[in-house]
């Protein structure tokens, strides 16, 4: 068997530890503004605790990256990418709330990572990103439950027995009556109105604070389309009486304040936009009611439109870190 230490990183593993290099680099400028402004002093910790986990990370990838010999990503540099004494942007609630919906995203990329991971050392990284995140994540959610800011999904009537599927109106739903929406249909409805509610806060805050004219159009744009998109889920479970989330509007200042460069804001807003596709990707497949699957196809082609154009962006600008990728053969070819 060959030794551990003689095997490469796969381009899976380099690729999740560079996307994990960049994620942390880009968190680490936003903690350290949260916490140079946060006022609530049990939000305090958690904030620290986040930016203290961010750090350690970016400590033990830099290791893995210099015993590869691998150059180490440019990321976010702390001089260039914020302002920590800007006035604050977003209130605390916001910064818990970002907090909770941080974590449950990133625990689920280390899960596909951890998933992918073969040799032992990367595979020993992201393990611990996963021990160190659910208690992390743990912790926030006890401190929202505390403050009575916790959004639990809606609960769900108690059958008397089990049941099957009788018919194929199940999965029907253009026209005439619809079936009521199945448990998962409203999960997703639900965390995918969260999200983009939490988006609409965000861009709003952005929007507020960025530099360029094209970039404050751009993060305008955005968020009309997650308040178009909050509009939808919510209509589909207004539809069946069920409950919609709140939004965060009202937790953005009215700061104008240069507070995060337009590289940082555009790297988390293109972020945003590859999340909502794969969450918006995996509500279709399992959502069987088939007007739920058009809407999401056409939620889908909308923000595949606008990930267009915010690519574009970054890279007239410069901010497009260039990932790992395959050898381009042909131009090594061509230097001979």
């Amino acid at each position: 068997m060959e030794p551990e230490k003689n095997v490469k990183l796969t381009s899976v593993e380099i690729t999740e530890l560079w996307t994990a290099y960049m994620n942390d680099t880009a968190l680490t400028c936003q903690f350290q503004q949260f916490l140079a402004k946060v006022e609530d002093e049990e939000i305090r910790p958690l904030i620290q605790q986040a930016l203290d986990l961010a750090q350690g990370n970016i400590k033990t990838l830099t290791e893995i990256f210099n015993k590869e010999d691998y150059p180490i990503p440019y990321g976010f540099k702390m001089d260039e990418d914020v302002n920590v004494t800007a006035p604050r942007l977003f209130s605390d609630t916001y910064v818990l709330n970002y907090l909770h919906q941080g974590a449950q995203i990133t625990l689920q990329a280390y899960s596909i990572s951890l998933s992918l991971a073969v040799r032992a050392d990367v595979y020993s990284y992201f393990n611990e990103c996963i021990s160190q995140l659910t208690d992390f994540l743990r912790e926030v959610k006890e401190v929202l439950l505390t403050k009575g800011l916790y959004m639990r999904s809606p609960y769900l009537p108690t059958p008397e027995t089990y049941d099957f599927v009788k018919s194929q109106s199940f999965l029907t739903g253009y026209f005439g009556e619809k079936r009521p929406l199945t448990g998962t249909e409203i999960a997703n409805l639900y965390a995918n109105f969260q999200r983009n509610a939490l988006g609409v806060a965000t861009m709003i805050g952005y929007s507020q604070v960025a530099k360029s004219k094209e970039v404050r159009k751009f993060l305008v744009r955005g968020k009309e389309l997650a308040q178009k998109h909050c509009e939808v889920f919510g209509s589909i479970m207004r539809e069946d009486d069920i409950p919609v989330p709140m939004t965060f509007d009202t937790e953005v200042t009215d700061s104008t304040t240069y507070t995060f460069s337009d590289k940082l804001m555009m790297f988390y807003c293109t972020s945003l936009i590859a999340l909502s596709v794969g969450y918006y990707g995996s509500s279709m497949a399992m959502s069987p009611r088939r007007d739920l699957g058009v809407q999401y196809s056409r939620l889908v082609a909308e923000i595949l439109k606008y990930a267009d154009d915010g690519a574009k962006l970054m890279i007239k600008h410069g901010w497009m870190e260039e990932p790992p990728r395959a050898l381009d053969r042909d131009e090594l070819a061509k230097k001979k």
